[in-house]
């Protein structure tokens, strides 16, 4: 994790309202593993490790949504709590990516980049353990 990120991240989690609940989280899931698939696709034949990241990426955000206990989720068996504390992880780790896959200064590491910072806004502007993201939750398993 980068040090701007261990800085930015704590501050994110604690100062922004909270305003996203689970239903809303879950939207922003399906939408942020499609758009790594996107990235996936548009990268395929110009920087293949970029786009072996996004892919995998994309896997991972869609892996997490399908088992999380929120209104979109398939096979709930994380609870939403713990699916933000892997999204923190998450955010920290998409700033390393294309040094990891060996695409750092590319065009697309800009991307990973970016996501790092939007991963720790939606973070901090989602209500992971409040009552009322309890109730929300469970109005949708009914």
């Amino acid at each position: 994790m980068s040090s701007v990120q261990s800085a930015v991240l704590p501050v994110l989690e604690q100062k922004l309202p909270k305003v996203i609940g689970p239903t809303t989280h879950g939207i922003i899931d399906y939408a942020h593993a499609a758009f790594f698939l996107g990235v996936a696709l548009l990268y395929r034949g110009s920087n293949k490790r970029a786009a072996r990241a996004a892919l995998g990426t994309s896997a991972f955000i869609l892996t997490q949504a399908m088992l999380t206990d929120y209104r979109f989720g398939v096979k709930p068996v994380l609870s939403f709590a713990a699916h933000g504390k892997l999204d923190e992880a998450f955010a920290s780790a998409s700033w390393i990516v294309p040094r990891i896959f060996g695409f750092n200064g590319a065009p697309g590491a800009k991307i990973f980049e970016v996501n790092s910072f939007a991963e720790a806004a939606v973070i901090g502007l989602t209500d992971f353990d409040s009552e009322r993201a309890r109730r929300e939750r469970l109005a949708a398993g009914e």
